[in-house]
C-alpha cells in the first residue's frame, strides 16, 4: 500500500528520507507536504521531488496532517514531541529522527498518544542495522560469551564531527539535551539492544574542556562567513564550499536568523565535550561509557564480559583529517576513506582468541540503511535481532541520557522505573 508522506524539519537529516522516496522506495509512497519554519529550505527539497508539492508553516501543521497518512518528523530536537504527538493523535504513522524528544516529561507525552492512538511510531536507530552491531548482537544472542556480566564502551568523536555539534543549534541544551541526549542516544539504545535489558540506575560526571569559553584563545569571530581566519583555520568551517549547505542554510539565514557555521569557541555553548557515564541494569549487567568530542580520530572501542569469555570491537571511522578538510565540508567525506577499519573478536575461556568475519552491504553505514529503510518505508519483516525500534526503545535510550545530565549536575545517581521507560521520581 502506497502511503502519502508528509515531512517535517526539511534540514540536512530530512535528505535520506527524501531521497529513499524519489528512488529504491519510490512504490512504498509519495510525499504530499513539507513543513518547516524556514521557506528557503523547504523550496530547495521541492525542487529535488518536483511537482507542486505544498509547503506549510508549523502553524498549519493541522492541514499537514489532513494530507497525510505518515510523517516523518526531522526538526530540533527539542521540538519533536509536539509534531510526534499531534500526529499520532490524528491516527497518523510516526517516522522520527533519534533522539526522540530530549526530556522525560515530553517521553512521557509521546508513550501517552502512543498508547491511545492507532498509529505506528518508528524511531531511526541505524546504528541496529549496521553489521558489525548486528554481529554482535548475534553473538550475545546466542549465548557465546555466557551472561553479559559488564560493558565497556568508548565514543570519540573528532575536530570535524565532533566539532560540528558546536557550531550548530546543537550548542544549547536546550535545543538538543546535550550530546548525552543528542548523540549518546545512540549508544545507549545500542548498548539496551544489545544486552535486551533495561537501565536502572545511572550515574555521570561531565564537563565543557576544550569547545565554547573552555580555555583563553583570545578573540574569535562569531561565525565563519568573513572570518579573517577563513580559509586557513581548521575549525572555521566555509558552508559556502559545499553547494547543499550553502541553499539549506547560508541562503536561507535571512528568513529565520539561523547561523549553521557559528565559530566552536563562540560564547554560548553550555554543552559539555567531556562525558563519563555509569549506569547499572535489571539483569545486574553495568555500563561504564565515554564520550570525548574534540579527539584526533573518529570511532569507538566496546568490550563484553560475560561468565564464558570477551567480545571486543574496534571501529576506527576516520583516523585523522587534514586541516583543509576541516574548513571544506565538501571534502570532508571524500579524504582518508581506506584509513577506516573495524575488528570483531571473540575470546571464550580456555580457547585462542578468534576474529569474527563482519559481512558488509552496499550503501551507507555497511549496508545497514538499506535496511533500516526497508523496515521504515516497507514494513519490518521478521527479524531475529530485532532491530527494528519503537518508542519505548526510543524513551530508554533518552532517559539514560537525561538521568546522566542530571547526576552530573547533582552529583547523585538517578534510578529509572522497573522497565527504564520513566525516571524513579517521575
Amino acid at each position: 500500500m502506497s502511503k502519502r508522506y508528509a515531512l517535517v524539519g526539511l534540514g540536512h537529516r530530512a535528505q535520506m528520507y527524501v531521497d529513499a522516496l524519489l528512488g529504491d522506495w519510490r512504490d512504498t509512497g509519495t510525499i504530499v507536504a513539507l513543513c518547516d519554519t524556514n521557506q528557503t529550505r523547504m523550496s530547495y527539497y521541492a525542487e529535488l521531488i518536483g511537482g507542486e508539492v505544498p509547503c506549510f508553516d508549523p502553524a498549519e501543521y493541522g492541514k499537514v496532517l489532513e494530507l497525510a497518512d505518515a510523517v516523518v518528523v526531522c526538526t530540533v530536537d527539542a521540538t519533536h514531541a509536539r509534531y510526534v504527538v499531534a500526529a499520532l493523535d490524528a491516527g497518523l504513522d510516526v517516522v522520527v529522527e533519534k533522539p526522540l524528544t530530549i526530556d522525560a516529561e515530553s517521553c512521557q507525552a509521546i508513550a501517552e498518544a502512543a498508547e491511545r492512538g492507532t498509529g505506528e511510531l518508528v524511531v531511526t536507530f541505524n546504528y541496529r542495522y549496521s553489521p558489525r552491531n548486528s554481529a554482535v548482537k548475534r553473538l550475545i544472542s546466542e549465548g557465546a560469551i555466557g551472561d553479559v556480566t559488564s560493558v565497556h564502551f568508548e565514543w570519540t568523536l573528532d575536530t570535524i564531527h565532533g566539532a560540528d555539534y558546536f557550531r550548530r543549534w546543537h550548542r544549547d541544551r536546550a535545543h538538543s539535551g546535550g550530546l548525552l541526549v543528542h548523540k549518546s542516544t545512540h549508544h545507549f539504545d545500542l548498548v539496551n539492544w544489545w544486552l535486551g535489558a533495561a537501565p536502572e540506575l545511572v550515574f555521570a560526571q561531565t564537563d565543557l574542556r576544550f569547545y565554547g569559553e573552555a580555555l583563553p584563545r583570545g578573540e574569535r569571530p562569531a561565525r565563519g562567513q568573513g572570518a579573517p581566519g577563513l580559509g586557513s583555520d581548521p575549525f572555521i568551517l566555509d558552508i559556502s564550499t559545499d553547494e547543499r549547505l550553502k541553499r539549506l542554510y547560508l541562503d536561507a539565514e535571512h528568513e529565520d536568523g539561523y547561523i549553521r557555521d557559528q565559530d566552536v569557541f563562540a560564547p554560548g555553548v553550555n554543552i559539555d565535550d567531556n562525558m563519563s557515564v555509569l549506569v547499572r541494569y535489571a539483569n545486574r549487567a553495568t555500563l561504564t561509557y565515554s564520550l570525548t568530542a574534540h579527539a584526533p580520530s573518529e570511532g569507538y572501542r566496546v568490550a563484553f564480559n560475560g561468565t564464558e569469555g570477551r567480545i571486543e570491537l574496534e571501529v576506527c571511522e576516520r583516523s585523522w583529517t587534514p586541516p583543509h578538510a576541516a574548513i571544506d565540508p565538501s571534502a570532508a567525506s571524500k579524504e582518508h576513506a581506506a584509513e577506516s577499519w573495524e575488528r570483531l573478536t571473540l575470546h571464550r575461556h580456555w580457547q585462542e582468541r578468534e576474529e569474527v568475519p563482519i559481512e558488509q552491504g552496499a550503501g551507507g553505514h555497511g549496508g545497514g540503511d538499506r535496511l533500516l529503510l526497508n523496515d521504515v518505508f516497507r514494513g519490518p519483516a521478521d527479524d531475529p535481532l530485532g532491530r527494528p525500534a519503537g518508542y519505548r526503545d526510543g524513551i530508554r535510550s533518552v532517559l539514560v541520557g537525561v538521568a546522566a545530565n542530571r547526576s552530573a549536575a547533582t552529583g547523585l545517581p538517578v534510578h529509572l522505573a522497573a522497565d527504564g521507560t520513566r525516571l524513579a521520581d517521575a
